[in-house]
């Protein structure tokens, strides 16, 4: 018999479209093999301030379409602390919690190993970030409909540019990490993608520009991830205005737009499916790790190769994108 009998649930850092379905998941499963389950209200910050909400099936009812999360989400500098972490300890112990399931990024995890290593309490990760920016998993709650969401944008604003012959640059989130504007820029056809894991020629980028108009083409389109080291779309955009300033550009900066919106079926389908594991394996007494799918298959990655491991990005699907759109 497992000694797991009441477990916690949290949502920490930015949110994800999927993380409701997930809560879902886990409430629903615990609940199954007659666990007491709680959750936490605000992340590691709901930790410490004793924010637990006592879920039973009801409280997760008609939340699988929903965008954002239910148990809210932030970002904890008092959990950095030692004073903080040690709080939150006392408040789980008050609790009877005898386990927690983390829903979030590689902030997340950190902060989840760090604990579990001080207190020894028994922690699985479960990786909801849009960025798709963790190693041990083909894919992160939320990037499918971030994509998707992308994608979506970019052919309305494709119908501008074509009425008014224009150059858009368009902005996507990525300070790290390019997959969100490379499987977005692949399936709407942009012109060029720039992303962090490549060096930005701005010649290079004009060439291809270049090409493209004298092909008779009267707009395109470029994919710019905001951490691109040539400096976001309005810097990029600046740059080819001051080599050939015939272009007529605008720039679009898409924003947290990505982070909102009912998930496709694909990240309801992970979300449910990495909840559900998530349980097993607190009932199978695994800890420290983070659950995901590769290959169609559930996969066990310790926390540390989590953070510490880079995925890098497809860079074929770069060289294809320029083939395509030439």
């Amino acid at each position: 018999m497992s000694s797991i009998q009441k477990i916690g649930v949290l949502t920490s850092g930015g949110d994800a479209p999927g993380m409701n379905a997930c809560i879902r998941a886990v409430v629903r499963t615990g609940l199954y093999h007659g666990l007491g389950v709680s959750g936490i209200l605000n992340g590691f910050n709901g930790l410490i301030r004793g924010e637990f909400r006592p879920m039973d099936s009801a409280s997760v009812s008609n939340i699988i379409q929903r965008g954002g999360t239910i148990l809210k989400t932030a970002r904890s500098e008092a959990f950095r602390t030692r004073k903080g972490r040690a709080t939150a300890y006392d408040n789980i112990v008050q609790q009877r919690l005898d386990a927690l399931i983390v829903i979030g990024g590689n902030g997340t995890f950190t902060g989840a190993r760090v604990f579990m290593n001080e207190f020894d309490i028994p922690m699985i990760g479960i990786p909801g970030t849009i960025d798709n920016d963790l190693f041990g998993t083909d894919n992160t709650i939320g990037y499918d409909t971030a994509v998707n969401t992308v994608m979506e944008a970019v052919d309305k604003i494709r119908d501008t540019a074509d009425s008014h012959n224009r150059l858009f640059f368009i902005e996507v989130m990525g300070r790290d990490a390019g997959f969100i504007a490379l499987r977005s820029g692949v399936a709407s056809g942009a012109e060029d993608i720039l992303v962090p894991e490549t060096t930005t020629s701005i010649d290079e980028l004009i060439d291809i520009l270049d090409r493209g108009f004298r092909k008779n083409k009267k707009s395109g389109i470029i994919i710019v991830a905001e951490g691109d080291d040539a400096g976001g779309a309005f810097e990029v955009a600046r740059k080819v205005r001051e080599r050939y300033d015939h272009y007529d550009t605008r720039v679009t900066v898409l924003g947290h737009i990505q982070r909102g919106g009912s998930p496709t079926a694909s990240d309801r389908l992970l979300a449910s499916t990495l909840g559900f594991e998530a349980v097993n394996a607190l009932r199978a007494e695994n800890k420290g790790v983070m659950v995901g799918v590769i290959n169609r298959k559930v996969v066990f990655t310790p926390f540390e190769q989590a953070i510490k491991h880079h995925k890098d990005i497809r860079r074929d699907l770069l060289e294809m994108a320029r083939i395509l759109s030439s």
